[in-house]
């Protein structure tokens, strides 16, 4: 099931996110919890990819078998930072593959190591570029990062507010917030970018 068909029904969607440990001898251990987790029917379960892609391996593996096995809709992250287009085709591919159609585009967080690199030269710079992929290679349901205290590399939120616009333009179909802790900061935010003429569903 595409998450856009659950997000345009009436009704409240718990979903759970799973870290992927990074070590491979702990994968079964993780399958399993995860298999628990599912028993309590969570409207969808989201797999993270791990700053700077380290889960990667695993993320595809345990989305799958969330999929397969659990009878959950499954929403798999997919970084951009530091990979290369060919990396990214793999895992777009795999990703086809399994049979997986939710998708998190994120540019992704940057390891201490990434802080202080000239990026310039990165295939995958913000998430935008990683959506436009997703959008070309695929009938992906794509999701993405919204920042209701603004992304901390804005400048202000009118710029923030116009790369989220820009980013639902090139093929995203809902949002995720990023924490908060104050309820009005969210209706603030939806405000703005509902009347910024974006209105794809925002998941808090």
């Amino acid at each position: 099931m595409k998450l856009t068909e659950l997000f345009a029904k009436d009704q409240i969607n718990l979903s759970f996110e799973v870290f992927p440990n990074k070590k491979p001898e702990n994968l079964e251990s993780v399958k399993a919890k995860t298999a628990k987790i599912a028993e309590l029917k969570p409207a969808f379960m989201s797999v993270t990819y791990g700053a700077g892609g380290g889960t990667s391996q695993f993320t595809l593996e345990i989305a799958k078998n969330i999929q397969d096995n659990c009878g959950v809709p499954v929403l798999a992250h997919l970084t951009g930072v530091s990979s290369t287009k060919e990396i990214v085709a793999q895992r777009i591919e795999e990703l086809q593959t399994a049979g997986i159609q939710n998708i998190m585009a994120l540019r992704g967080d940057l390891t201490p190591e990434m802080e202080g690199q000239d990026r310039t030269n990165w295939a995958y710079r913000y998430a935008i570029d990683l959506i436009r992929e997703l959008k070309e290679k695929g009938d992906f349901c794509i999701g993405s990062g919204c920042y209701p205290e603004v992304h901390p590399e804005s400048a202000n939120q009118k710029e923030d507010i116009q790369h989220l616009k820009e980013k639902v333009a090139a093929g995203c179909q809902f949002l995720t917030t990023q924490m908060f802790f104050d309820n009005n900061l969210l209706y603030n935010f939806l405000y703005k970018i509902r009347e910024a003429g974006i209105t794809v569903p925002v998941v808090a």
